[in-house]
């Protein structure tokens, strides 16, 4: 039996209570865990560590796939904007910490998907920006049900027919969840827009097409019964598993 491609997951770090605990805690959802395992990878977390800023491969050496997950707000200063009062809850160490990985990952063409938040981290890992507040920018609400991913926060988008988001939702009008207030500004170095909500525009799906496969959603593929939502994901991850045990000739 072949071991299965490994899935670092960045997990968040939040203030978490299990057992008689109540204490700060690197978390990753289970609702992650379950599609990684579903879609044949082994999941493990990348908990937040200076070191890994300073030196992302002494993770990425060891990982198959970069999933990174929703989360808080990223803070502004990672690009480049002056935090206002719009900017909700954020984690500095946690932002530093992906964007770094994500960073690397694109220049190793190691796959990665990012959900919601991941989104907006490669975003601006390839030098994009954010809006820190969607409203003030003329756009739509995209959090009409704060902390919930169920039919209420459902939405259309526009997904460009043969991309990598149609692989997850279908190409067309699509009904996907959303659960966030910054949303992608100015698109990062190298990437294509495959996604876009209606009826406001806004940019919903990235891919980085020279990449072998590199794509952030600000919708919730983890949260829906797709049973495909990561199958692409783990199958390239997979896939560059095998050419780097076994590099052809």
């Amino acid at each position: 039996m072949r071991t299965p491609p490994i899935i670092g997951i960045c997990a968040a770090y939040e203030n978490a209570a299990w057992s008689f605990w109540n204490q700060p805690a690197a978390i990753v959802s289970s609702t992650y865990l379950n599609k990684v395992r579903e879609a044949g990878g082994l999941a493990i977390g990348l908990i937040p560590d200076p070191s890994v800023v300073a030196d992302p491969r002494l993770l990425l050496d060891r990982i198959d796939g970069l999933l990174l997950i929703g989360g808080a707000d990223l803070e502004p200063g990672t690009y480049g904007q002056t935090k206002t009062d719009r900017t909700e809850g954020t984690a500095p160490a946690r932002d530093a910490f992906e964007i770094a990985l994500a960073a690397e990952a694109l220049a190793m063409d190691l796959p990665v998907l990012g959900i919601c938040r991941g989104l907006q981290i490669l975003n601006v890992a390839a030098g994009g920006t954010l809006h820190q507040h969607l409203l003030d920018e003329g756009y739509e609400e995209h959090r009409r049900s704060p902390g919930r991913l169920d039919h209420p926060t459902y939405h259309d988008v526009v997904v460009t027919p043969g991309t990598l988001a149609a692989s997850i939702t279908g190409a067309g009008t699509s009904h996907v969840n959303s659960h966030h207030h910054q949303g992608i500004a100015r698109i990062g170095d190298g990437a294509s827009v495959t996604a876009r909500s209606l009826p406001d525009d806004l940019p919903e799906a990235l891919e980085w097409r020279g990449c072998r496969y590199v794509l952030g959603v600000q919708w919730h593929p983890e949260a829906v019964e797709l049973e495909h939502a990561l199958t692409d994901f783990v199958a390239a991850a997979a896939a560059s598993r095998r050419e780097h045990l076994w590099p052809s000739n």
